[in-house]
């Protein structure tokens, strides 16, 4: 740690760093940054930086609002957005109380806390994640109330000279310059929708990447002249924005997961983690897909998943297996396709890992696997297969997470309600909304 710490006090130095960003989440994601001066790091690094956590999104209540924001030495990157002209780094923070305990509210901690569990039973917990979003012109709404996309290609095209091109070649190359490393990068299938791939890194340096990822998009998208979004459904008849994301376990440097000869060469490991993300999945869907617009992604078809079940290779699954690489022992994992791109990563990841470790402690039985596309089966057919469906509103999923153990001890107290408590008051603020919809269906009629 003093070496880190060296090591960014004399890159400052020697960089010319003009600001330094403390950055940490409030519990819902929404990334929260603080400017430091240099002369104040070492100082951030000794003691922390104090802040009045009341006034963050259910990070404390208002009597014992204190908190400090002690910086990570190992996440410093300078932020390549801000040119040479005062350059600007960035460093996530772990938040505590002032008596050095870690802040029950942090997200990291969050996750930390359950990655803390994993490494006890001897588990690494990889994540990769497959992050969509759509590029519009601008933030306005065009002349029909619908967003206006920068394009209209779709999936894999190539477009010569296009702003999506463009934009996803300067957005990979400021991710490889602030350390983040991409594995694909391509257009997705709705008209302005880009998906880019993070290459498989530990959970909490990936939850770290996607806060990170999420700015640098948004961040090239304002010097393009476009703007990003990550709303998981901004479009009525158009994909979804989802980020399905391969996990696996590693006990040292073996795939927990793998095992030699047995089917899709999954372990009795790999097939008890599944079967916990199947049989919490209902439990945890209002943190995976924590908006009202969530809900429209998982019910609007184009792949996004909507019933309770698993397959290989069955992109209408809500947990798919994908093909296993002949003699790479390390590809075999498992892909959770329900978790969207607004999610706050590190609660997110935190319960899908204790799912599946719930389902690897008390080694419950995988159900059989899904070898249709379930979307084409008739409601009697998936019934008689068992395939429960995945909530249908956010109301709906927060009937489920309300009575779960799992989510409750993952989250601890503090954060399971505060989500619970937000979550319910974006229903009743959307449940009271008059919409186009039901203005242009019942106006005139009634």
């Amino acid at each position: 740690m003093d070496k880190q710490r060296d090591f960014v006090l004399r890159t400052i130095e020697e960089r010319g760093v003009k600001f330094v960003r403390l950055w940490f989440t409030d519990v819902i994601g929404t990334l929260k940054s603080v400017a430091l001066a240099p002369a104040e790091v070492e100082g951030a690094f000794a003691e922390g930086l104090g802040f009045d956590g009341s006034a963050i999104e259910g990070l404390t209540r208002g009597y014992e609002s204190d908190l400090l924001a002690n910086p990570d030495p190992a996440t410093f990157q300078i932020l390549p957005w801000r040119g040479e002209t005062d350059p600007t780094a960035r460093m996530f923070c772990d938040l505590t109380t002032p008596d050095g305990q870690p802040a029950v509210s942090d997200p990291r901690h969050v996750l930390k806390r359950t990655l803390a569990k994993a490494a006890d039973r001897g588990f690494t917990f990889y994540t990769h994640p497959e992050i969509e979003f759509y590029l519009l012109r601008s933030s306005q709404l065009g002349p029909d109330g619908q967003p206006v996309p920068v394009d209209s290609a779709g999936y894999f095209d190539n477009v010569p000279g296009g702003t999506a091109h463009d934009f996803r070649r300067r957005s990979v190359r400021m991710l490889e310059d602030i350390g983040i490393s991409v594995e694909y990068s391509h257009h997705e299938g709705g008209p302005g929708q880009n998906e880019i791939d993070l290459r498989y890194a530990d959970a909490l340096a990936t939850a770290d990447n996607i806060m990170t990822f999420r700015t640098v998009i948004k961040e090239v998208a304002i010097e393009q002249g476009v703007y990003a979004t990550f709303m998981p459904k901004p479009m009525s008849g158009e994909p979804g924005s989802g980020m399905h994301t391969h996990m696996s376990l590693f006990e040292g440097d073996t795939n927990a997961f793998y095992e030699e000869g047995a089917k899709y060469q999954l372990s009795k490991t790999g097939r008890h983690f599944i079967a916990g993300l199947l049989k919490h999945a209902n439990e945890i869907t209002a943190v995976t897909n924590q908006f009202v617009n969530s809900y429209k992604r998982l019910w609007g078809g184009d792949e996004a998943p909507s019933f309770v079940c698993w397959g290989h290779n069955n992109r209408s699954a809500l947990i798919r297996v994908p093909m296993y690489k002949p003699n790479k022992t390390q590809s075999t994992r498992v892909e959770y396709r329900a978790l969207d791109s607004a999610a706050n990563p590190y609660l997110s990841y935190a319960l899908m890992l204790a799912a599946g470790l719930k389902g690897i402690e008390e080694e419950y039985e995988l159900p059989a696997e899904a070898e249709d596309n379930v979307w084409t089966l008739t409601e009697s057919e998936r019934r008689a297969l068992g395939y429960a469906p995945l909530p249908a509103s956010l109301d709906h999923a927060l009937e489920y997470m309300e009575e779960s153990e799992l989510v409750a001890e993952t989250l601890g107290e503090q954060v399971f309600s505060y989500v619970l408590r937000n979550k319910r008051k974006e229903w009743a603020d959307y449940r009271s909304q008059v919409t186009p919809f039901e203005l242009a269906n019942n106006l005139e009629m009634l």
